[in-house]
């Protein structure tokens, strides 16, 4: 079972469990997606579609049966809208959680995959890179439902035989995605090919990782998970500033005379977290590293997003 199978990340997976022979169950209430990146597996009926809400604990413990394994991608993913609206993030991210994980337990299904955050779960962290084990200190409300499903998991691998695996992403880019500052950066651009504006002061770093090497990275990891509640970090070794994402997006876009303007400040926006590099040692330790190279991943990026929605 694959819930948020339709968005961003899931729908990947979901191309790469169903290639390997999965049955898999799609559960997607398409608030922020469509079928448009599952149609091809519809029309084989090669998956099982459910569009419903993980906040609906029926339809979540409906869709359990036959189910071995549940990959949970649903989320509310704004950190924005979780500062503005943190009841609403918590229905989805915390309440939804629950719901799973009840779900399983009721149906004795014992194996979860977790789509979780490292950047808003270690907040402003003071060792860079950040291990696992560094203490979580959430500055958003979005960061801190991330941390209380990781606990839930915690307690249900340790009251109920679970195994729960956590992937702490980096920011996780590329085809099908349409959020984030690059997909912002071409919105922006689009309207005004002359005058770009940065949220910022421009010199926020961070790390991003291609979604194939995510997928990749992360059903590695679920194979080798053993009992009880894992966690690990999912990202790559590189981080690059905001600035540097900026000059990559119109150099690809083929734009010239771009006057750059700034809103100030360290962060972007409130809970923005403005260093952000993942030690991803414990994942290189399982014999799984990245390669493709942060530039390349941006690139490739953009591109998609020129086919799709076309050139400035």
């Amino acid at each position: 079972m694959v819930t948020g199978g339709a968005g961003f990340i899931g729908s990947h997976l979901v191309d790469r469990l169903v290639s390997v022979g999965c049955d898999v169950t799609i559960l997607d209430d398409l608030s922020n997606s469509t079928t448009e990146y599952i149609k091809d597996h519809l029309s084989r009926n090669r998956v099982d579609f459910v569009e419903g809400d993980v906040r609906d604990f029926e339809t979540v413990e409906s869709c359990m049966d036959g189910c071995s394994i549940v990959f949970h991608f649903a989320a509310q993913y704004d950190v924005r809208r979780s500062v503005s609206d943190p009841l609403y993030d918590f229905s989805i991210n915390v309440k939804g959680m629950i719901n799973i994980l009840e779900a399983m337990r009721r149906r004795n299904v014992l194996n979860l995959v977790f789509a979780s955050s490292g950047g808003t779960l270690y907040g402003l962290a003071e060792a860079i890179p950040t291990p696992e084990t560094y203490p979580l200190q959430p500055i958003s409300p979005y960061g801190a439902a991330k941390a209380a499903s990781e606990m839930y998991i915690s307690a249900y691998c340790a009251c109920y035989g679970f195994c729960g695996v956590s992937l702490r992403y980096a920011n996780i880019i590329g085809p099908r995605s349409s959020h984030g500052v690059i997909f912002d950066f071409y919105q922006k651009l689009k309207k005004d090919p002359k005058r770009l504006e940065i949220l910022g002061d421009g010199n926020q770093r961070k790390s991003y990782m291609d979604v194939s090497e995510c997928v990749d990275a992360s059903i590695y990891v679920t194979e080798k998970a053993e009992k009880g509640f894992n966690v690990f970090n999912i990202g790559s070794e590189e981080w690059v500033t905001v600035n540097y994402i900026a000059k990559i997006v119109i150099n690809e876009l083929k734009l010239k005379d771009v006057q750059l303007s700034y809103t100030g400040g360290e962060q972007g926006w409130t809970g923005d977290v403005p260093l952000v590099l993942l030690d991803i040692s414990k994942l290189k330790g399982l014999g799984w590293k990245p390669t493709m190279r942060i530039d390349e991943a941006i690139r490739k990026y953009v591109r998609w997003i020129v086919e799709k929605y076309g050139r400035i």
